[in-house]
């Protein structure tokens, strides 16, 4: 018995000692197959100065683990102005939780006084996924780390420069150093980057390394050391950024950061490489979902329209290239990806299926070192090219060549991939079209330097290309023109001649340059020839009281044959006349309408931009026809019509404004769309006020003054704040008989009105009251209401 029972001890001594392996074994492989940084912190701290690994997810601070120190986040919303306050953007990391830098106002603060840092030896690591880079304002980098006063050369510092180039850079406080990354070596937009920068005194070197490659090196003199600066540790922002303005910043990273860390010693090669290899090796994850351009963190700002097309964030200029293929409505639109300023100008892209709802897309087109545009992909248009493939003509901005503005041409990767939504795109190596100098006209020479905003259409076997310029005589500025290039194959262009030239002189309004040339058909008048309407945006050389905002027009014939058009009246004629309507381009679409797009000025100061995140918006997508009286028809798309939700005031029987205002006195709205018709009776002024407080302290009106046959907005009283542009603006618009037709669109800051099918009057309010939401009809003598409709409307996104 008592032999049995030793042998079952041993068996079950054994199994234990066997299950114990296993374990001990399990546990093994499993912290194997972790990156060292999913592991339990084992690495020595004697070495590390500093940690930080952006696993909060929430909150506004970020804490150094070393020292268990909280710092905070710099971020416009933590505590915002016309919305409700917000996170910063937490995203997913390599390792948990990383930080979204914004590009213009995130950055994190840290505290230095409980750094210790060698002078003579240092390592900096960090995961870096960039989304966009910067144009590289004063020469100096956008930092990941920034702990440098390169003016008294000291500090040390850590930052991407244009088009993905990259840098470190140090002082000894009598010399300043710089190593750059080798060309190979550029950071991929959309992608992680694991970045190493080693400072070693002991072997006299400074060493870059990108994903566990060397990238770059500098030897230094013996016995160097860094000299540390009397400033904060910056990570996203440079110490000493550059300035766009008084109010922005620039130098800051635009992208992920994450699982940042200072190393007190100079790491060894091999231990650089293997720490990348076992960390992800070659599969490094997709970031391109977190680094997504994201419309929620503006939800609830009272400014921002919902309706009408926007930015998904920051600066949008002019919406133009409106395409119609496979089924899809393209726009794509002047796109700054650092922040709500003009500058490092991209295409942006967006689709719709109706005009109206919108789907935004990755940026279309980049600047790019050593292709045709390294300084900006500004204005331009698109085609579907003879072989049925979309095609974006584009001004490529080169500041190294003289002029730096020429046309590039980007073809759509359609035929090859399928892909509906024409997301990648290859830009031909070369500028196609390159203004001459001294070209002579009738009227002057051609202004060398004014070239840009490409309108390419077919007609009859040759493309035809317009592009924005201006005439000079000696040094005097005649006006605007736009120049006329065809071509067989949309590479190679011939300069044909002006297509119009403009009079500066009796014509101030039409400003000095040309830009953003529209020409499209109309519709037949009754003779039956196609008419056109030939649209500019003027251009000021110097101030003037017309600059920024107004859109004009002609109506006239084209000539095929002779590549001419010829006006059918002399003076330009005003399309909207309020004074926010820039910026036009436009399309023929597929049902065969003259679709025109526009931006609508914001007007706000730079810190309003500033405080918001975002400026500029385009108006609604309008259609433009040949009415029976040779007049121009403006209306918005039928399709407009798509973004009603709710009906909330329909009269269709004459009444009195005073019987009208008592039914509508508790309707209210900041997303609206208003039909309205007024008789004028014995009227000299009707009209309607919109966004009009309780008190009647805030409010907007529009009225027609049938007298002066004058179409005007009086914003006196639109807003209290005392940085809100306020006044009457206004003009002429003629109509035949005494009932005043308005469709009015309220879009939150957005105001827009039709007026009897023949112009449009587009403005901006930014009421400072929550309450400002009501509607009064206005009327100066007797007047009669004859219909009346108010729809709540949806969003567009």
């Amino acid at each position: 018995m008592k032999r049995y029972l030793f042998i079952f001890f041993i068996i079950v001594t054994a199994l234990i000692i066997w299950f114990k392996t296993e374990e001990l074994n399990n546990e093994q492989e499993q912290v194997e197959e972790e990156p060292p940084e999913l592991q339990q912190e084992d690495e020595s701290l004697e070495d590390v100065a500093a940690v930080w690994k952006f696993d909060e997810g929430t909150g506004t601070t970020t804490v150094e683990t070393r020292s268990n120190q909280e710092h905070h986040i710099q971020y416009v919303f933590n505590e915002a102005v016309d919305k409700p306050s917000s996170d910063p953007l937490w995203k997913q990391g390599v390792s948990g939780h990383a930080l979204l830098f914004d590009g213009y106002s995130t950055w994190v603060s840290a505290d230095t006084s409980g750094l210790n840092l060698p002078e003579d030896a240092m390592t900096i690591d960090a995961w870096v996924a960039p989304r966009a880079f910067e144009w590289g304002n004063e020469g100096k980098l956008s930092s990941i780390i920034s702990f440098h006063n390169q003016e008294e050369n000291q500090g040390f510092h850590l930052g991407v420069f244009r088009h993905g180039t990259w840098s470190f850079q140090f002082g000894t406080g009598e010399e300043w150093f710089e190593v750059w990354a080798d060309e190979e070596f550029r950071l991929p937009r959309n992608e992680w980057s694991h970045l190493v920068a080693v400072f070693s005194q002991e072997r006299n070197e400074v060493v870059l390394y990108r994903n566990g490659e060397q990238a770059g090196r500098l030897e230094i003199p013996p016995h160097t050391q860094i000299a540390l600066p009397d400033q904060e540790l910056r990570i996203g922002k440079n110490n000493d950024p550059a300035k766009i303005s008084d109010t922005f910043d620039a130098s800051l990273f635009n992208g992920l950061i994450d699982e940042v860390k200072l190393y007190q010693t100079a790491l060894e090669p091999h231990i650089i490489v293997e720490r990348f290899d076992q960390f992800f090796g070659e599969e490094l994850p997709d970031p391109s979902s977190e680094l997504a351009w994201d419309r929620s963190r503006y939800e609830g700002d009272r400014h921002r329209p919902q309706y009408h097309f926007t930015p998904p964030e920051h600066w949008m200029n002019e919406p133009h290239a409106p395409l119609y293929f496979n089924g899809q409505y393209h726009l794509f639109y002047q796109f700054n990806p650092a922040g709500p300023y003009w500058g490092g100008i991209h295409w942006g892209h967006a689709v719709s299926d109706d005009l109206i709802h919108w789907r935004d897309l990755p940026i279309a087109l980049a600047p790019e070192a050593d292709q045709v545009d390294p300084d900006g992909v500004w204005s331009g248009d698109s085609i579907i090219d003879d072989e049925g493939n979309p095609a974006l003509f584009f001004t490529a901005g080169n500041d190294s060549m003289r002029p730096n503005q020429m046309t590039g041409l980007a073809r759509s990767t359609f035929l090859d991939d399928q892909n509906p939504d024409l997301v990648h795109w290859i830009k031909h190596p070369e500028p196609v079209t390159i203004q001459e100098e001294e070209i002579q006209t009738e009227k002057g020479t051609v202004w060398h330097g004014q070239f840009r905003d490409p309108f390419v259409f077919k007609s009859g076997d040759k493309w035809v290309q317009l592009v924005g310029s201006g005439i000079k005589d000696g040094e005097e500025s005649v006006g605007g023109t736009a120049l006329v290039y065809t071509s067989d194959n949309l590479i190679d262009w011939h300069y044909e001649h002006p297509l119009m030239i403009g009079n500066v002189l009796n014509y101030p309004e039409t400003g000095d340059v040309w830009e953003l040339p529209i020409l499209l058909p109309i519709g037949k008048n009754d003779s039956g020839e196609e008419k056109y309407v030939f649209l500019i945006n003027p251009w000021f050389d110097g101030d003037s009281e017309y600059a920024v905002k107004y859109v004009w027009y002609w109506i006239g014939s084209w000539d095929d044959e002779t590549y001419q058009f010829i006006p059918d009246q002399e003076d330009p004629q005003l399309l909207d006349v309020g004074e926010h309507f820039t910026g036009p381009s436009g399309m023929v679409d597929d049902k065969g309408r003259a679709v025109v797009f526009s931006i609508t000025q914001d007007r706000r100061t730079e810190e309003s931009r500033y405080n918001a995140g975002w400026a500029h918006n385009a108006g609604l997508p309008i259609v433009l026809s040949l009415r029976d009286n040779h007049r121009l028809g403006v209306e918005p798309v039928q399709e407009v019509e798509r973004l009603r939700e709710e009906h909330l005031y329909a009269l269709d029987t004459p009444s009195t404004i005073e019987d009208v205002n008592q039914q509508i006195a508790d309707l209210s709205g900041d997303m609206l769309e208003i039909e309205l018709e007024i008789e004028r009776k014995e009227a000299q002024k009707v009209g309607i006020k919109v966004r009009q407080s309780p008190d009647q302290e805030e409010e907007t009106l529009l009225f027609y003054d049938f007298d002066e046959q004058m179409m005007n907005v009086d914003r006196e009283r639109s807003s209290l704040s005392d940085h809100v542009e306020k006044g009457i603006q206004g003009g002429k618009v003629e109509f035949e008989d005494d009932l005043l037709r308005l469709r009015i669109f309220l879009d939150r800051s957005m105001v827009e009105a039709y007026i009897n099918g023949v112009n449009s009057l587009t403005t901006r309010v930014y009421p400072s009251r929550d309450d400002s939401l009501y509607l009064e009809l206005f009327s100066e003598g007797e007047s009669e209401v004859q219909k009346m409709n108010v729809w709540r409307m949806g969003s567009a996104y």
